[in-house]
């Protein structure tokens, strides 16, 4: 049990550096663009979750899990599962519902951003670790 808890902390630490990174490129993106919703928002979704995920394997691996072995393939494949789900809520809260509490369209995105990565975030620890990472005991 410790031994999870542990395991789960050092997740959400890594998984808090991937936030912060898709967080960032996406708002880079935004920024750049002056575009914040529409088909435009997923791509650019996809592309700042693309890049967490490449880090995320890395440290994951390396890190969390501390595993020898090289199952990119299997992460990726978990990865793209969790990109739907975390692309897919954000893209629903961002252009579905529209911005609460007088928020401006940006900060709604980025609020979407961040629900979509947290209803990701069980799924993905869940399979890296009972699938990707998981102990060969």
């Amino acid at each position: 049990m410790k031994e999870n808890l542990l395991q789960f902390l050092k997740f959400f630490l890594v998984g808090s550096l991937n936030f912060l990174i898709d967080l960032g490129i996406l708002f880079l993106l935004i920024s750049a663009s002056g575009m914040d919703k529409g088909w435009q928002y997923s791509v650019f979704k996809g592309i700042s979750f693309f890049i967490a995920t490449v880090n995320s394997y890395f440290l994951n691996r390396a890190w969390t899990f501390e595993s020898k072995e090289r199952k990119f393939n299997l992460f990726l494949l978990i990865s793209i599962i969790g990109f739907f789900i975390n692309v897919g809520v954000a893209s629903l809260v961002v252009n579905s519902i529209s911005p609460w509490f007088g928020l401006n369209s940006k900060t709604w995105a980025i609020i979407g951003a961040v629900k979509g990565s947290f209803v990701g975030l069980f799924w993905n620890f869940l399979g890296y670790k009972f699938i990707v990472f998981k102990e060969n005991v």
